[in-house]
């Protein structure tokens, strides 16, 4: 699989999908929502930097990240704009 944090692509096994940021928040009842969506909808996703807490003392400072397939994430973002989400999506880049 293929993880993307700035951009770059770094390859992990065989599996190459480049994969992009759409949402980032500590609110982890909207990260539930938006993973719930993004599965009935048949677009996959991956939660990022969900238990960074741990590592800060539990502060909240660090977001979590959610991240769908690059070739999703127009659909994605339509999905979430239509189930008025819009105004937690990053902005696209």
């Amino acid at each position: 699989m293929l993880i993307c944090r700035t951009g770059r692509r770094v390859r992990s096994g065989a599996e190459a999908d480049l994969m992009r940021e759409i949402l980032r928040t500590n609110d982890r009842v909207l990260i539930s929502a938006v993973v719930a969506l993004l599965d009935a909808a048949g677009i996959k996703s991956m939660v990022f930097d969900q238990n960074m807490s741990v590592l800060e003392g539990s502060l909240g400072m660090l977001q979590a990240r959610v991240l769908v397939a690059d070739g999703y994430e127009l659909r994605a973002r339509q999905l979430l704009e239509d189930a008025g989400l819009g105004h937690e999506l990053r902005p696209d880049g």
